[in-house]
């Protein structure tokens, strides 16, 4: 019955994160990671990825992309894609599935148009460089 379902909990402790991974010919290149600030592993991570939003006018869409992560250790982070700065005008959203404690978990992350900046980005844990993080 009703009492005996029990509401999903948040998922609090992970984050997409838009990194700068290098410059390359005077151009900065980005790529999409997702971080595993747990104090535990999460399991069976699936992510998928697509874009959306409006380009002088008109309705664009891009494909949708699908990642099977494994398993991601706690504390650590796992690359998912690079992304062109072309697709920062769109929204760029990221589903994120995983098992935590055996119970199944998700939560959509969004960039919105123009947020994936370079003076947008802080310095990042586990991973050394910088980045635009949303949780």
């Amino acid at each position: 019955m009703k009492k005996d379902i029990q509401p999903t909990p948040p998922v609090e402790d992970v984050a997409i994160v838009a990194v700068i991974e290098e410059e390359h010919q005077g151009e900065l290149e980005w790529s999409i990671y997702l971080f595993n600030m747990k104090e535990h592993e999460i399991q069976t991570v699936l992510v998928s990825s697509s874009g959306y939003g409006q380009v002088d006018g008109r309705d664009v869409k891009t494909s949708t992309l699908r990642y099977f992560l494994e398993d991601v250790p706690k504390l650590s982070f796992r690359k998912i894609e690079p992304i062109k700065d072309d697709l920062f005008v769109l929204h760029n959203e990221y589903w994120v599935s995983f098992y935590e404690n055996g119970r199944l978990l998700d939560k959509k992350f969004t960039f919105e148009p123009g947020q994936i900046t370079q003076e947008n980005t802080i310095p990042l844990p586990f991973i050394g460089k910088k980045g635009v993080l949303i949780r």
